[in-house]
């Protein structure tokens, strides 16, 4: 098998940072050995690389994308090929999207139909989660089947009545599975029954811009259903569950009371939360339009919330919610009517460097960096040690990664296939230089070198965290 070498980097795993150099034999890493030491120096590859002055890093875990989803009559504008070149720009070597389940139709049709999308476009490795828009028996135990065949998580919605809506006892139902079966209930946990109420009366009174969409979805329609997806997690015997962008500081309350319990219970938040908030909602000109997602963006002031859940663990992972439309052609779609507006922000390629800035913020460490963006999301989904680490035995999925480059974000070079940047003009600190996947370059010195197809589709086991 081709031998790689990575040298003189520092490498950064959620457990430790140490000066080492790694050989890769194939698609796996073989060894790590001590910079300098007699082992390192006696290793020898085909292919070389020096990583002084760099780090040298597990490659990104994005466990939330959704490549080519349809939503509002159009769909999101990255398709596999797309997503996941831009994915692996940014760091990123591991995605795992949702595949839908429509309604009337069994889970099995929405999975063949992702597998199709998926299926020899992709420049790096994905798995896939399964949305549930149809809790029936039959797709109950069509749950089981797919645990043994490795999709292991399932997302309902509490928000989005008449397209992903499920009821209180649907979710009951799928969770007793979930804790019967070992699968992962996914929750977008926001009161959408009481939300359309407030965007009829918004609209009736004339209010349809954009920053309305935030101003319907209150925070407290958001921490109500996490409460009530926690309760009904405990109803269901404390079968797990992962609460998706949490947005809120009282919905990150409510996480961390379930967590001191010793509940099943995860959080995950994204960046646009971390760095973006209702003034980019309130932009002028319809602008706004462009930052319209699901759980929305909120006053700046809940970030100091969800920065010190990030630290305390009451957030265990940063994942995108990548969900890209065009402000052209598709957020357009909403003007005159904020609840027309196509749900989803562009950020697979932003997430590692986002992170990295923080670090450098002084809001997290470095190795907490790489536990919440690459070690916890593999932990989570069934993948580590295969990815998310770099130790023997584990995937080649590493990064290069030069902690000292400043670069500014922007439409105009940002690779994701959409035709505006949600961090238009933010000077960033840190990007990745090389990224290899399976011991493939896909990346290397800023130039795309990959190829669709050559990221296989990833089985999963089950989350590595229940108790």
């Amino acid at each position: 098998m081709p031998r790689t070498v990575i040298r003189n980097g520092l490498v950064i795993t959620a457990a430790e940072e140490v000066h080492a150099d790694v050989l890769i034999e194939g698609e796996r890493v073989v060894a790590l050995a001590a910079t300098g030491s007699s082992a390192a120096q006696a290793w020898t590859a085909e292919t070389e690389y020096d990583a002084t002055g760099r780090y040298v890093i597990p490659g990104g875990v994005d466990a939330h994308t959704h490549m080519e989803l349809p939503f509002g009559g159009t769909a999101a504008s990255d398709t596999f090929e797309t997503g996941t070149r831009a994915a692996a720009w940014g760091g990123t070597t591991t995605i795992i999207d949702f595949a839908v389940q429509s309604v009337g139709r069994s889970l099995r049709d929405g999975l063949d139909t992702w597998h199709t999308k998926a299926e020899g476009n992709c420049s790096i490795d994905y798995g896939l989660h399964m949305i549930m828009s149809d809790v029936t028996e039959d797709s109950l135990k069509e749950m089981d089947i797919l645990v043994e065949e490795g999709v292991t998580s399932f997302k309902l919605f509490m928000a989005y009545p008449g397209v992903f809506y499920s009821d209180d006892g649907r979710i009951l139902r799928a969770m007793q599975r979930g804790g019967d079966n070992g699968g992962l209930i996914m929750m977008h946990a926001e009161n959408g029954i009481a939300i359309d109420v407030l965007v009829e009366q918004a609209l009736a009174a004339g209010r349809t811009d954009p920053r309305y969409h935030g101003e319907v979805r209150r925070e407290l329609l958001e921490a109500e259903a996490t409460h009530r997806a926690i309760q009904l997690s405990r109803v269901a015997g404390g079968a797990p569950l992962y609460i998706v962008h949490v947005s809120a500081e009282q919905a990150v309350a409510e996480i961390a009371a379930a967590r001191r319990l010793g509940l099943n219970v995860f959080g995950e938040t994204c960046p646009q939360y971390l760095f973006l908030s209702t003034d980019n909602l309130a932009e002028p000109d319809f602008e706004g339009a462009k930052y319209v997602c699901s759980t929305p963006l909120r006053p700046r002031e809940h970030q100091a919330a969800l920065w010190r859940g990030l630290r305390t663990d009451d957030l265990s992972v940063v994942s995108t919610d990548h969900c890209p439309f065009c402000f052209n052609g598709q957020k357009e779609l909403g003007r005159g009517d904020f609840s027309k507006i196509p749900n989803g922000l562009p950020g697979v390629e932003n997430r590692m460097d986002l992170l990295h800035q923080a670090v450098l913020d002084g809001h997290l460490s470095r190795r907490r960096w790489i536990e919440l963006a690459c070690a916890t999301p593999a932990r989570m989904f069934g993948l580590y040690p295969r990815k998310g680490t770099i130790a023997p035995g584990a995937d080649a999925d590493i990064v290069i990664f030069d902690p000292h480059e400043r670069y500014t974000m922007s439409a105009a070079t940002h690779h994701m296939n959409v035709d505006y940047s949600a961090y238009e003009g933010k000077q960033i600190t840190g990007r990745a230089r090389t990224v290899l996947s399976r011991g493939a370059a896909v990346i290397h010195d800023g130039e795309y070198v990959g190829r669709p197809g050559h990221g296989t589709y990833l089985p999963r086991g089950t989350s590595q965290y229940l108790i």
